[in-house]
């Protein structure tokens, strides 16, 4: 056979299209499957409200009843309201009706409750600090050294504080702690009120420098003292006793300011260095005030926290569980009025899923008036964000307004479905908005955490350190009680730029598990001082995360933070440059155990 009439094969370059096409039918595969099951998601959120009818509350009644409702009725006694008078009348009665007693001429019975005077005031305070009697010890036994230990700070606010010890009362494993109530002012009823705990150990301490014990001289107000706004060439004409120590403003001490820093320090030292029952204590050492709410799992929280240290944050010496923001947000997929974005916003979601119960900062909404003045949101008794320069140079404090989100922190707040409430201000017609959101429980299993440096303003109420955090702080009590700033926590943010070789970090909770319910405070006075509406807003908050599963995670997600611009060292606020008070802050460190 000639090879003309034979074919020979040749091999063709290899292009790869066939492998090309085949990653194509892969992709399209991929994509498909990824599309069907994004729709079977969509039909399961559309459905959802048929299914989970009890996040479809939108709105919240924030009566009297309505509260005691959400409360178990074994705790409605911390909730009564009841005085020294009406209990003894109370029994009086009793016993004049079983002993034929009569009433004195006027009416009243004679053994009518007459409050204490200033000696006995101060008597009462010394037995009480020098005794150290830890209420319910054989109850629950004494403190282990590795338990919580629970601080409060209590002023003379007591409806706040009803609520406070009614959320303490849910939470899980509260008998294991020690609660101490660190008093300012010395009232019968409030002591009553604390005196009725019933469910873990209690102790009571009263700081002994308050004004109420010293009216008419320091740390009070002494009549021969400069007035705040004088200026300092009147004040050394006038001879008033502190003419020589005037802030970094110009302005000279107030009582009700200085108390403040001065309670706290004093607190701090007491409990670390001064009581019997805390002497060999290593725990954690959990800070709260009158006006905060804990969530039911606030203390299971913080020992995850703890546990997590090592690994996640070794470098964390403070845990923070609250926020001072206040609006609460939740995502949700029952909104009926915004279900046509829902697609678009539930497949970023996808990709990055968002916890219930973290936060976020954006605008508050508020309604333009001709008249509007720019108000500061409300702080607790013991931390202000505006200056003390500010306090006395206008009656209008500008701060600005952060919306509270109990959601996640990432910036794009849009991506959410939000249903909401508005209740309006009657002094300047600001609309303060709540809303709720609520996400699947396929993201309930866990709680997102943030890792950065402790930030005064941010991470003061419902944070916690050990011993050993404390004594690295104490060894700087000598600039903490030299910073011109009356507020404790901008001078202990001082000490940690200034004095710590170890700077305070903060492991912060997405999710605040402490709330602050304060309307009313030393800062900021309203006429409407009433504690209900706030609280029923996050009863409704913590009862949405329960019954949706989101209480008590499984594990702890650490999330990237967003850049943290390097603080710059600030001056203080002043209110503090009376050396007198330098001197009594420092006396407070000495031990005297």
């Amino acid at each position: 056979m000639s090879m003309r009439g034979r074919r020979i094969p040749i091999p063709l370059p290899n292009t790869g299209t066939m492998h090309r096409k085949r990653n194509t039918y892969y992709m399209r595969g991929i994509i498909l499957l990824a599309l069907g099951i994004f729709l079977l998601l969509q039909l399961h959120v559309f459905n959802y409200d048929v299914r989970t009818p009890i996040w479809t509350e939108p709105t919240t009644n924030d009566s009297v009843d309505a509260i005691l409702s959400m409360v178990p009725s074994v705790l409605h006694k911390f909730l009564t309201p009841k005085t020294r008078n009406q209990t003894l009348t109370t029994s009086s009665a009793l016993h004049n009706s079983t002993t034929g007693g009569t009433t004195n001429g006027s009416g009243s019975y004679s053994d009518s409750y007459h409050a204490p005077n200033l000696t006995e005031i101060k008597r009462q305070i010394a037995r009480h600090n020098e005794m150290q009697f830890v209420l319910n010890e054989e109850a629950f036994g004494p403190l282990q050294n590795d338990s919580v230990i629970i601080v409060i700070q209590v002023h003379t606010r007591i409806t706040y504080l009803r609520h406070l010890i009614v959320s303490l009362a849910q939470a899980r494993d509260i008998s294991k702690t020690l609660l101490i109530f660190s008093h300012d002012y010395y009232d019968e009823d409030i002591n009553d009120l604390v005196q009725t705990i019933d469910f873990c150990k209690v102790l009571q301490i009263f700081y002994p420098h308050s004004i109420q014990t010293h009216p008419h001289e320091f740390p009070g107000t002494d009549p021969e003292d400069c007035p705040s706004s004088m200026k300092k060439e009147q004040a050394l004409i006038k001879r008033c006793k502190n003419a020589l120590s005037p802030d970094l403003y110009g302005h000279y001490r107030e009582a009700k300011l200085t108390q403040i820093k001065h309670h706290w320090w004093w607190k701090a030292n007491r409990v670390f260095n001064q009581l019997e029952v805390t002497r060999y204590h290593t725990g954690l050492v959990l800070f709260l005030e009158e006006d905060h709410y804990v969530a039911e799992d606030f203390l299971y929280l913080l020992e995850m926290m703890q546990k997590r240290t090592t690994d996640m944050c070794p470098q964390c010496n403070i845990l923070s569980l609250g926020t001072y923001l206040k609006t609460f947000n939740y995502y949700t997929y029952n909104s009926k009025t915004n279900k046509k974005s829902f697609s678009n916003q539930f497949a970023s979601s996808l990709i990055s899923p968002n916890n219930l119960l973290g936060y976020q900062k954006s605008k508050n909404s508020q309604q333009k008036s001709s008249k509007s003045q720019k108000v500061s949101s409300s702080s607790s008794y013991s931390s202000a964000a505006n200056s003390y320069n500010k306090l006395h140079k206008s009656n209008t404090v500008n701060t600005p307004k952060a919306r509270a989100v109990v959601g996640d922190t990432n910036t794009n707040a849009h991506h959410s479905i939000t249903t909401t409430t508005t209740v309006t201000t009657e002094k300047n017609g600001a609309q303060q908005t709540w809303s709720y959101h609520v996400l699947p429980s396929l993201y309930s299993f866990y709680q997102k955490v943030e890792i950065m440096p402790w930030i005064s303003n941010k991470h003061n109420m419902g944070f916690a350190f050990n011993r050993s955090t404390w004594t690295n702080i104490r060894r700087c009590a000598k600039l903490f009680c030299s910073f011109d700033d009356y507020n404790w926590d901008w001078s202990l943010q001082h000490v940690s730029q200034q004095c710590l070789q170890k700077k305070l970090h903060a492991m912060i909770v997405k999710g605040p598990r402490v709330f602050h319910i304060g309307e009313c405070g030393v800062h900021h006075k309203k006429k409407n001082c009433e504690a209900n509406q706030v609280i029923s807003k996050v009863q409704q908050v913590l009862r949405i995360a329960r019954k949706s599963g989101q209480m008590f995670p499984r594990s702890l997600t650490l999330t990237v933070a967003s850049l943290v611009k390097k603080t710059k060292l600030r001056k203080g606020n002043g209110g503090w440059g009376d050396k007198r008070d330098h001197e009594l802050c420092l006396n407070m460190s000495l031990p005297t155990r």
